[in-house]
């Protein structure tokens, strides 16, 4: 299976958890849309059929924590990134010493 069609078939998981907390389908594919990744819409699939929200302002605090979480995560590994970067320049220097 390619990565659009784990999206999709994630994404279709997603709407029916919602639609059947009775939710409105559009909600869903919103949510899909805004957390992005299957993973994190795995998690938000896991939250609804665990705690099965009354409300729907539950839902999209717990949409907001994951793509938090998410962002955060990448933002730490964009900085490793660098941090990795910035290392191997100060011990091998810039390329420009004539020795």
């Amino acid at each position: 299976m390619d990565s659009k069609e784990i999206w999709k078939s994630t994404c279709d998981k997603l709407v029916s958890a919602v639609t059947g907390l009775g939710y409105p389908e559009e909600l869903g594919l919103e949510i899909a849309k805004h957390i992005g990744a299957p993973k994190g819409m795995e998690r938000m699939i896991s939250y609804l059929n665990q705690v099965r929200p009354k409300k729907v302002e539950m839902v999209v605090d717990e949409m907001i924590s994951i793509r938090s979480e998410i962002d955060a995560w990448r933002d730490k590994k964009a900085s490793q990134k660098a941090n990795v970067s910035y290392n191997e320049m100060l011990y091998y220097g810039f390329g420009d010493d004539d020795e």
